[in-house]
């Protein structure tokens, strides 16, 4: 069997395992380490879903999302009513500031913008409405404040991959103002987002690059 019809397979397998995708309306193909998802699901979660299944699973390089919300008949919704119910779910979560966030929604599509201090707050908005009824996708486009003290953000970077279990030897990390570059190679998709993840969780950070490398 070719290694790409195992990844393929392995890929399927992770979707029979995981309880929160329904694979029956999805595609997969590999090529040389990308998936590519494809097919039709009924909610905006799934779809994410099933993309951070894909890349989980060794040997996945990239994943390619072209998988396509569909909305049942009963889960659509006006724009206007889809904005009205973001804006009241933003305002009770506790781990987004008041009033920071704005939204416009377009055809179901969910654009967030406005200006926060952490990276948390930003992911936050957006988890907050992703799960909305009806909603087929969010664009995140809110900005970070940058903050003044930013001169030892590269070396508490580098620290803190360490204790993430991160070999120091293979990312390299550098600063320019509040924007971070990570260079190196990992292992997983998904170390390369935990990497990422880690570099925002320090202050002062406005944008990561992540150029790190998945070997594998």
């Amino acid at each position: 069997m070719s290694q790409d019809r195992q990844l393929q397979e392995a890929v399927l397998a992770e979707f029979l395992w995981e309880p929160s995708v329904n694979a029956a309306h999805i595609g997969v193909t590999a090529s040389a380490g990308i998936v590519t998802l494809s097919g039709q699901v009924p909610n905006y979660l799934i779809k994410l879903a099933a993309e951070h299944a894909a890349a989980r699973v060794r040997g996945v390089k990239a994943v390619a999302q072209e998988i396509e919300v569909v909305l049942p008949d009963q889960a659509s919704h006006s724009d206007a009513t889809m904005a009205r119910a973001a804006i009241d779910r933003l305002a009770w979560e506790v781990t987004v500031p008041h009033d920071a966030v704005k939204v416009e929604v377009e055809d179901g599509w969910i654009k967030l913008t406005g200006e926060v201090e952490w990276h948390f707050e930003k992911d936050s908005a957006e988890a907050v409405v992703r799960g909305l009824r009806g909603v087929v996708g969010v664009t995140n486009h809110i900005t970070i404040k940058a903050h003044v003290n930013l001169a030892d953000i590269s070396h508490d970077i580098g620290k803190a991959l360490h204790r993430s279990w991160f070999d120091p030897t293979t990312i390299e990390v550098t600063a320019d103002g509040g924007k971070v570059t990570l260079k190196g190679t990992v292992h997983t998709p998904a170390d390369k987002r935990t990497a990422a993840s880690t570099a925002w969780g320090s202050p002062g950070i406005t944008e990561v690059e992540n150029d790190l490398l998945v070997v594998g």
